[in-house]
């Protein structure tokens, strides 16, 4: 509310300013003056001046005085990196803006016209346009390379003991699918199988999909690295987990890939903003439809103990869709029971309920 009242108020003194020019000029054209050729550069030139100086104070103020408010907490070990990186741009692109408003608004104001001053003619220079072209040419490759760094750590394969977690972009929500706590591998998918109930599209030729389970919030262990398996549905999404400083796009045909470790678990944060209802959110920062603000995703992050009892606590997939046991082949479908935590009690019993559900399809 202060900043608005501030800003109102610069506005106002700025509108002020003008009608007062205003009114001078016309109670002179009320009288007859007439006006010089190029009357008025004196106060253009003064205002020019004025904006600058009250425009770079309230740009300082307001960044200083709200910065909480717009640098979130980092809970990743990338995260820190990222930050680095951004305040280092950030440091030099507002130097190189603080400089070139204060050299042009002073230039404004120093050199507005003179009757009795003549222009020097400055055709060019090459010495200044090699300075002006290879400085920043120098720091713009110094900061690609780093974030290319960066960025290559981030997207490059996942270490074998990764938590690996596949997030389903449509419209409009999020869907999670975790491999089974055994094999702790996702089985295969083939688009051509997604219907109303397999919304992954499993396919259930492959044993690794047995025991895989689905999750409507993405639960995530402390202090491991996770790679989240990103992919669409129907158009273009985008996974933002900004705490994390995780962002990438879910792109319909094709996995895209993330990694990163958490650093803080939900309590932790809880305790550091002295929030008890705080949680981690996940949301969609690309412009999908209409429903495009439903797209927010609860994420939980627990200590390693406690995320593996929850892993151990969800029912698999297939346990919870049991009419697609029939889709089995015959010769796996005990493997699959067994896997996806159907009970078994005898071939003969697995097979009059595969032919049962065979039937009722």
């Amino acid at each position: 509310m202060m900043s608005l009242i501030i800003g109102l108020g610069v506005i106002l003194v700025l509108f002020i300013l003008y009608l007062i020019f205003r009114i001078g000029r016309l109670v002179g054209l009320v009288k007859g003056t007439k006006e010089k050729e190029h009357a008025g550069n004196d106060i253009h030139g003064f205002l020019f001046l004025l904006f600058c100086i009250v425009g770079l104070a309230v740009f300082a103020w307001y960044s200083y005085a709200h910065f909480d408010r717009y640098v979130l907490p980092v809970a990743s070990e990338h995260g820190a990196i990222t930050d680095h990186l951004f305040w280092i741009t950030m440091a030099i692109t507002v130097v190189a803006f603080g400089l070139i408003s204060v050299v042009m608004f002073w230039f404004t104001y120093k050199y507005s016209y003179d009757e009795n001053r003549k222009a020097t003619f400055f055709p060019d220079s090459h010495k200044l346009e090699i300075i002006w072209t290879v400085i920043p040419a120098i720091v713009l490759a110094l900061l690609i390379f780093r974030g290319l760094r960066a960025w290559n750590d981030i997207t490059s394969p996942a270490s074998e003991q990764a938590e690996v977690v596949e997030l389903i972009g449509q419209q409009f929500a999020w869907t999670a699918r975790y491999p089974g706590v055994k094999d702790k591998q996702l089985g295969d998918i083939n688009y051509k199988l997604i219907d109303a109930v397999n919304e992954f599209g499993l396919d259930l030729t492959d044993k690794n999909t047995y025991d895989d389970f689905k999750a409507l919030e993405l639960h995530l262990p402390k202090g491991k690295e996770v790679h989240l398996m990103i992919r669409a549905k129907d158009v273009l999404h985008s996974v933002f987990l900004p705490h994390f400083r995780v962002k990438m796009d879910a792109v319909p045909g094709m996995y895209t890939n993330f990694k990163f470790t958490p650093t803080k678990s939900t309590e932790d944060m809880r305790a550091e903003l002295g929030d008890p209802n705080f949680n981690y959110e996940m949301a969609c920062t690309e412009i999908c439809g209409k429903g495009h603000f439903s797209m927010r995703f609860l994420v939980v992050v627990e200590e390693p103990e406690a995320y593996e009892k929850w892993k151990a606590a969800q029912e698999t997939w297939l346990k919870q869709n049991p009419d697609y046991l029939a889709k089995v082949p015959s010769a796996l479908r005990e493997v699959a029971m067994i896997k996806s935590g159907i009970p078994v009690e005898s071939e003969a019993a697995t097979a009059a309920t595969a032919q049962t559900v065979s039937i009722s399809n």
